[in-house]
């Protein structure tokens, strides 16, 4: 029982919540409060004090004193004590942002335990049992309660809170008609105070960012400094006995100056950098002799990787974690060292620096292998690897060969040339436009509207106020979308971004900051097509001018293992090119056998996509795709391919999402063309399997999914009356649910959610109605996920319900014996003798002409959890 994960969510220099700290355990009663909390959605905080802190639930409806109301309760991270008091508003822009009220409060005792000082011990194992009886002793709610953890929740963190049947409980009782005990300030009640109390504002005034520094001319520029030796940018990484590798950190390059008597930091353009950075300035004193240093200021996330973002916040956050990771040294008491090898130069530099340091810290090599070092640099996440020549010497202000970039991220440095207006809710910028320069000109690349949080967009639109013009800076007209304000482009910013274009135009780029470091003119390259560039004149052969190169190397991992899947088979040598909507689709090895008791061959399975390719894409387009591929037929176990998209042809779009799991980018394919779908097939994909939401609303699933997957002791039958138990449930509750055959074994049936809720609300009503629905069918049926606590029942798996999960298409076509059809059903076909084996390739196209696409509805409007709660807790 910890306050970690209480005090990781908020910024206490913003918020007037207490920070608190866990209490050691008395003999006092046992508090209880309820707090109103009108925030995004209105919930109730339910609380419970245990072990020296607030166990807390929030309750999207409030508590009731109706046994009949089965309120929802999710449960969420431990409060201190003290939160048991406050009442107030919470600042836009903050986790829980609105405002707070004390709705209930009181004392608590655990039902069936008589002594005080068993009362903890009792509480905390039926907590982990899942199961809370105590009577509650409030101004407004008394007497006997229960909550209650729903059956298998995934992170074990849905309850039920249930009023028991006493003289204390009220039938249709209303939470929203009752007051709060104490309500917040002067205010309309109902109404969160929109902004935070100003006397808040003005306790801590916060330092300000590198931009606003700049710009108020706090941070000043020298006129003589060392410009830092620079690195050309390579694709590939290699192993070389010559040359060491070392990781590229993701911050502010920084030349550090120590004399006897004064000392000087500042960026590779002499911009001051000691009262931006002033405890990286002030730990210079650690080192005792003079020198000159070359290295990278970064700021650590909360997973301890250099994130360039949190860099830019840390003037108004300076309790982040700030490092110098310094990796050359120019001068040395006073004689200089740029004639002196690198590893030289480094062996000096070792020596010098303070051991353990917090701040500043030795940035070491590796020799000669370049390839793992940058696998390492994959896994951790960051930026990429610089190699550099071991005999190599520093050459300052010069760009050289000697130096190598190689990336794990597609990063750009960009000039600002203006901005589009916002949209809708959208406040102050709706992108930033963005060029470079070649041969003195200004060069549109693209422009950037993501990445941006709302005190970022304020930031930036201020500083561009004072560079306002009437005329574009690009020579060439530049079409919007939208209405444009050019700016002279005197700003530079990094993005990162998926692929660049044919055009030389960067792909969903995404914004990263502000580089105040840089002065536009430097913007002079695009670094993918310099990489580009470098490895074709190594090569002495044509490069392709895709982004994708760049990433490419980051994978070497899932590119191994896709070789290793494909084993050598008996090859067939037929092959050819079909133009799919002005598309030029290569398809190889037709003739393959991908079902070989079936008799049917790839070639088969691309036509049969052909031919349905309108009724399957609308529910592919836009979603990212995790590519099951087959390349060998079904008797061989394929293998999975969720990044594929680097190797795609110019037809095929995609998206780069950053993996937790992977810890890097993954470039996922979309299927947004026929031609998109016969190239995945064409891959081996025999079935699709797409995410349930799109890339406009990744968090926010179309639909919720419940999958029943059979054991091998259940019939069919069975699955027949668990999916008509599913549907009983879901009537109940007012919800409408579309049934579609798995193509294996089992039944699917889908819920429209309309993109309305995230994946956490989705899963949660699924887990209710499997949870109803397997009281309704219990002998067959289980909750249970591990196989071995099964017992051969049929699992109703609600666990699809999550961001990157995915199951097979409807229409999609299954890797089985049969090459059976995952097809949607009339609710009037979900009868006893139903079987999966009746839906095939050769059946289903005649039946999409006789009935058309039966699951249109499921993308189309939702059905209102909330209602369908009302009706599932209260039988409104």
């Amino acid at each position: 029982m910890s306050l970690t994960r209480y005090k990781k969510k908020r910024d206490f220099t913003q918020t007037s919540e207490p920070k608190g700290e866990k209490k050691k355990k008395g003999v006092a009663p046992l508090t209880f409060v309820i707090q109103r909390h009108d925030a995004s959605r209105l919930h109730y905080d339910f609380r419970l004090e245990l072990d020296g802190v607030l166990k807390s639930w929030a309750i999207p409806k409030g508590p009731s004193l109706d046994p009949a109301d089965k309120r929802l309760a999710m449960m969420v991270e431990d409060h201190p004590l003290e939160y048991g008091k406050f009442s107030g508003s919470i600042p836009k822009g903050n986790y829980g942002a609105g405002t707070v009220d004390i709705w209930d409060y009181g004392t608590y005792t655990p039902d069936g335990v008589t002594k005080r000082a068993d009362y903890e011990k009792h509480l905390r194992e039926h907590l982990e049992k899942g199961d809370l009886k105590f009577t509650l002793k409030g101004k407004k709610l008394q007497g006997s309660f229960a909550l209650v953890q729903m059956k298998r929740a995934e992170e074990g963190n849905a309850w039920l809170l249930i009023k028991h049947r006493d003289e204390h409980a009220t039938k249709g009782y209303d939470i929203e008609s009752v007051k709060p005990a104490r309500p917040h300030g002067k205010k309309v009640w109902g109404k969160a105070d929109p902004e935070a109390p100003k006397e808040k504002e003005k306790a801590k005034k916060p330092e300000p960012s590198a931009l606003k520094s700049v710009r108020s001319g706090k941070a000043h520029k020298y006129k003589e400094f060392i410009e830092p030796m620079a690195a050309q940018t390579r694709e590939q990484p290699f192993d070389d006995a010559a040359w060491v590798f070392e990781i590229k950190w993701d911050g502010y390059r920084a030349v550090a100056e120590i004399g006897k008597k004064e000392k000087r930091l500042y960026s590779r353009n002499g911009l001051s950098f000691e009262s931006l950075y002033p405890d990286v300035f002030d730990a210079l004193d650690k080192i005792k002799e003079p020198a000159i240093l070359d290295g990278e200021i970064v700021v650590l996330d909360e997973n301890d990787r250099p994130s360039f973002q949190k860099l830019q916040q840390y003037g108004e956050n300076p309790t982040l974690p700030i490092i110098y990771y310094v990796f050359d040294i120019l001068s040395h008491k006073g004689k200089s060292l740029t004639s002196v090898p690198l590893l030289e130069r480094k062996e000096i530099l070792a020596k010098l620096l303070p051991k353990d340091h917090e701040i500043i810290r030795y940035s070491d090599h590796v020799e000669e292998h370049g390839k793992r070092v940058f696998q390492h640099a994959v896994e951790l996440g960051v930026e990429g690897v610089i190699a550099k020549k071991a005999d190599s010497l520093y050459n300052p202000g010069r760009r050289t060969y000697d130096w190598l970039k190689i990336k794990n991220l597609n990063t750009q440095e960009a000039v600002v040339a203006g901005y589009t207006a916002p949209r809708r809710s959208r406040k102050h910028i709706g992108a930033l436009i963005l060029g470079i320069y070649k041969r003195g000109k200004l060069i549109y690349i693209g422009h950037t509207g993501t990445g941006f949080t709302d005190k970022l967009l304020k930031e930036v639109y201020g500083a561009l106020q004072p560079l306002v013009r009437e005329t574009s800076p690009f020579q060439e007209k530049i079409p919007f979308n939208a209405p444009v304000t050019w700016v002279e482009p005197r700003l530079v910013c990094e993005v990162k971004f998926a692929e660049l274009t044919d055009e030389g135009i960067l792909r969903q780029a995404v914004f990263m900051g502000m580089r105040i470091d840089k002065a536009p003119k430097e913007v002079d390259h695009l670094d993918v097509e310099e990489a580009a560039t470098a490895e074709k004149a190594k090569k002495g052969k044509k490069t392709g001018r895709t982004g994708k190169a760049a990433k490419a190397t980051a994978k070497p991992a899932s590119r191994q293992a896709t070789k290793t899947a494909r084993k050598k088979t008996t090859e067939d040598t037929h092959e050819g090119t079909i133009r799919v909507d002005g598309h030029e689709v290569k398809l190889t090895n037709q003739n393959k056998l991908y079902f070989p008791k079936d008799g049917i061959t790839k070639g088969q399975v691309v036509a049969y996509y052909n031919s349905i390719s309108k009724y399957i894409l609308p529910y592919l387009k836009d979603r990212p795709e995790s590519l099951k591929r087959n390349p060998n037929g079904i008797e061989d176990k394929g293998f999975y391919h969720k990044d594929a998209a680097e190797d795609a042809p110019s037809f095929v779009d995609s998206i780069t999402l950053y993996s937790e799991g992977a810890r890097k980018d993954i470039d996922y394919i979309l299927c947004n063309n026929k031609a998109t779908l016969l190239y995945m097939n064409n891959l081996g994909c025999i079935e699709v399997n797409p995410w349930c939401s799109r890339t406009k609303s990744l968090d926010n699933p179309d639909y919720l999914v419940l999958d029943l997957d059979p054991s091998d002791k259940n019939t069919f039958n069975q699955v027949v009356d668990t999916a008509l138990a599913v549907k009983e449930v879901l009537d109940k509750a007012g919800a409408v649910g579309y049934c579609k055959t798995s193509g294996a074994s089992g039944l699917h049936i889908y819920v429209p959610l309309a993109a309305k809720y995230d994946y956490d609300q989705a899963r949660m009503f699924a887990e209710l109605v499997a949870h109803h629905a397997q009281e309704l069918v219990p002998r067959f049926t289980t909750l249970e996920r591990s196989l071995n606590q099964r017992k051969g029942r049929l699992y109703i798996d609600y666990l699809q319900n999550k961001r990157g999960q995915t199951l097979a298409s409807v229409y999609s076509m299954r890797p089985v014996p049969g090459a059976t059809i995952s097809t949607p059903l009339e609710w009037k076909e979900v009868k006893h003798g139903l079987h999966p084996s009746d839906f095939t390739m050769e059946t289903l196209p005649k039946r999409l002409e006789k009935k058309g696409d039966l699951f249109k509805p499921v993308l189309g409007k939702g059905i209102d959890i909330a209602k369908c709660l009302k009706k599932m807790e209260g039988g409104a």
